[in-house]
């Protein structure tokens, strides 16, 4: 007895076999049978029962009937009919022989019995009736049929001894609960039926027995085969599962994998996906494949850990021949269903790796399905059996076809969206800055990460060079993502350079480049309304001898300054409107910033994640930043380290630290010119003499001609007070002369009967470069005298 069967189980003898022939159990009702006790038969060899010895050969199939002698404990022979299963490994049960025989085989049921008059024998379905020790009864032809069993053999056996199979257990707690309750119970089952390999769908329908009292007297079990309406709706499932699961990224090789992992275990138990590689220059694939066929292997799944049928590992190539189910599927342009080994067997002589796989792991049935979207022919998704035994079906076919063209349009997309973003990549990568300039100003740092799943963005981030040895610093973001964006960005990046060279101030700056954005909008809409092209950005312009940097933003996170020796902290900066909008103005700040103050500028894709708020993503930034070093590179990935999330970031980041350097007042000299043309010459001496002071008497030449024609012609054209101004680092050599005149000079070719003309004509060809600024007082003109000599 047992809480599933708490009935004297000594009615049926039942013994178990282990795979060696070694008896492992044997209870009460194989003692009534033979004598033996289990003391005396446990743990030896079940041919010691059989009468007259030998060895029988040990059944081939699953399950085996017949009437065998066995020798009594007295020594007489019992002839008797058993029914022995083979079962497979179950929970911590190893494989083993279920061997039953009844011993109340011919117990018949009373005219009165209610379990008499409830046997319909010519009923359409599967009916079985059992007792009240939920032992079988009788059953009809059609239960017969499907057990492949009759009912004069197998009266007075249990359900789990009948069926010896994990799920004939199950059934048997069910028909226990209806026994006990009285109450109807449903129980699906999927089982082969007699001389089937392939498991039907069973819904057993059990319901209480009972007599004129009303008391339950045994089970009725009718077996309703609703195989096909089943698999219909696993396929349906399957197909709906197919469509939530494949596609849910954008990347090539996560849909392969969610194409392969939707196909394991339901439709096969071992599935690999090949693709072909793009093409050069981002060609489509040809339209007709042709032998010998390479595919790289973009997933594979199995039933196993580790997948060991697979021979090549996710991302290597490997070259199919014509004899190949790859090839041969994609050169017709169909699926193709194989036999193994007797459909490949060419191809796997040849491929002696491979072959020895398939007959480790005993794969019997291949299925290739050409993955096509769109009429482009992407790749193959190979589909293999060997634990389920039966072979691939025609509905099986279609099933794969189905979940296959559903993936194939989804790695198409993923195709098509990887070469645009490379191609936006490549594009955005082009426009920024390779390397930053090294400059007297700041040293800088940067760093670009496109996103991670949206597409690349607009982010860009520049250093660029001015006059008088500043520098100016901008980091900004253009709405959108694709191959727009980043054309967008470069038209910006272009634009900002442009109007940086004219020393525009950043307030100015950024108004011109509001206009630019309402134009590229204006011409984004066509005829119809405004395209959505819009910015935001921060300029900075930075002045090493004065120390202070001018500052202005168009909708962009403020920046995060360090100073030397003081905590973090976020500057506080007029936030201006977004870049596009038109029509309204932006604000200046200007600070202070002690040499080797750390400047932080970036993007919002920094600090704005779904994972955090941006106060939160703010405290990280200052802690990463708090424990600066010396190494603006190493603080650059401290700071990506600390906020990005170890997926990537979920819009385009765009870093960049300058740490900032002033320079000493020992190399600027400075000078007030009276408006005499006549003092000119003094003030040439004045310069040779500091020239001699800084130890650049090789540059005395070139700066006594340059300041000679700039201060001249401050004097005749431009308005007092006039000043002079040098500066040099250890490359270059500045001449500035400022004056309070708004107009600006121009270069011109004098003509030969012109007297004049000619001075910056000679100051273009004597120096580097030169130009001119406007300031707030007026203007200034500089020119820049190189101090390396070129090798």
């Amino acid at each position: 007895m047992s809480p599933v069967y708490p009935f004297d189980d000594a009615a049926t003898a039942r013994a178990v076999i282990d795979d060696d022939g070694v008896l492992v159990a044997w209870n009460e009702g194989a003692r009534r049978l033979l004598g033996h006790t289990a003391a005396e038969t446990v743990g030896r060899p079940a041919t010691e029962l059989l009468a007259g010895g030998g060895h029988p050969a040990v059944p081939a199939g699953p399950r085996w009937t017949g009437t065998v002698d066995l020798r009594h404990r007295d020594g007489h022979t019992v002839s008797v009919w058993v029914l022995a299963h083979h079962r497979p490994p179950h929970d911590d049960r190893p494989a083993d022989w279920l061997v039953v025989t009844p011993l109340e085989a011919g117990t018949a049921p009373a005219p009165d019995d209610p379990l008499s008059n409830a046997a319909l024998i010519q009923a359409p379905c599967a009916v079985a009736l059992y007792d009240d020790r939920l032992r079988l009864r009788t059953m009809n032809e059609a239960m017969e049929a499907v057990i492949d069993l009759s009912a004069e053999r197998t009266r007075g056996l249990r359900a789990s001894e009948i069926g010896g199979k994990p799920q004939s257990e199950a059934l048997e707690r069910a028909l226990l609960r209806v026994l006990t309750t009285g109450c109807p119970v449903d129980v699906q089952a999927h089982l082969p039926a007699a001389g089937e390999e392939r498991p039907h769908s069973w819904l057993a329908r059990m319901a209480p027995i009972t007599d004129a009292d009303g008391r339950v007297r045994g089970v009725c079990l009718a077996a309703h085969d609703f195989t096909d309406n089943y698999r219909a709706r696993e396929r349906l499932q399957l197909v709906n599962t197919a469509s939530v699961r494949i596609g849910s990224t954008l990347d090539v090789t996560r849909t392969a994998q969610e194409l392969a992992e939707v196909c394991v275990p339901v439709l096969a138990d071992f599935v690999r996906v090949d693709l072909l590689d793009p093409q050069e220059n981002g060609a489509e694939p040809p339209a007709r494949i042709t032998a010998p066929v390479s595919l790289r292997r973009a997933a594979h799944q199995s039933v196993l850990q580790d997948t060991p049928e697979a021979v090549i590992k996710p991302g290597h190539i490997a070259v199919y021949p014509a004899t190949s189910p790859q090839a041969a599927s994609l050169m017709a342009g169909r699926t193709i269903v194989a036999s193994v080994p007797s459909d490949l067997e060419q191809w796997l002589a040849a491929d002696t790796a491979r072959g020895e796989r398939v007959r480790e792991f005993g794969i019997h049935s291949v299925m290739s399905v050409p993955i096509r979207a769109r009429g482009l022919t992407l790749g193959v998704a190979v589909l293999a059996r060997h634990r389920r035994l039966e072979a691939f079906t025609e509905d099986d076919v279609l099933l794969a076809e189905e979940i296959t063209a559903r993936a194939a349009v989804c790695v198409d997309n993923a195709r098509r969206y990887s070469r645009e973003r490379d191609t936006a990549l490549a594009l955005q990568r082009s426009l920024l800055p390779r390397t930053l300039p090294r400059t007297a100003a700041v040293r800088a740092a940067s760093r670009y990460l496109p996103a991670a799943r949206a597409g690349v963005g607009g982010d860009w981030f520049d250093v660029i060079p001015l006059s008088g040895l500043r520098v100016a610093m901008i980091v900004g973001d253009v709405v959108g993502h694709g191959i727009e964006a980043s054309a967008t960005m470069g038209r910006l990046r272009t634009a900002v350079r442009t109007l940086a060279d004219i020393d525009l101030a950043p307030d100015e700056l950024l108004t011109h480049l509001d206009d630019l954005v309402v134009r590229l909008s204006e011409e984004a809409g066509g005829t119809g309304s405004p395209g959505e092209v819009g910015a935001t950005c921060l300029y900075a312009v930075y002045d090493p001898v004065s120390r202070r940097c001018t500052l202005a933003r168009a909708g962009h996170p403020a920046p995060v300054l360090v100073p030397p020796g003081e905590p973090p902290r976020q500057l506080d900066l007029p936030p201006g409107p977004p870049l596009g909008l038109g029509g309204l103005p932006f604000e200046s700040t200007e600070v202070e910033l002690p040499e080797g103050t750390v400047l932080s500028l970036y993007t919002d894709g920094l600090i704005e994640t779904r994972e955090r708020d941006v106060e939160a993503s703010q405290r990280l930034l200052f802690g990463a930043l708090a424990a600066y070093t010396e190494s603006l590179e190493e603080t650059c990935d401290r700071v990506l380290a600390a906020l990005l999330p170890p997926g990537g970031a979920q819009d385009d980041v765009a870093l960049l630290l300058a740490r900032t350097q002033g320079l000493p007042a020992s190399q600027v000299a400075t000078w007030d010119i009276p408006a005499d043309p006549a003092l000119v010459a003094p003030i040439r001496k004045q310069v040779v003499e500091q020239l001699d002071t800084w130890s650049l008497s090789e540059a005395a030449f070139t700066t006594e001609l340059v300041v000679s024609e700039l201060v001249t012609n401050a004097i005749r054209y431009g308005s007092h007070p006039i000043r002079l101004r040098l500066i040099h680092d250890a490359a270059t050599l500045i001449c500035e002369v400022s004056d309070t005149s708004h107009t600006a000079p121009h270069l011109r070719r004098a003509k030969t009967w012109d007297e004049g003309g000619r001075g910056l004509l000679l100051v273009a060809q004597l120096t580097q470069r030169w130009g001119s600024r406007h300031t707030a007082e007026g203007k200034t003109i500089w020119a820049e005298v190189t101090l390396v000599e070129e090798e």
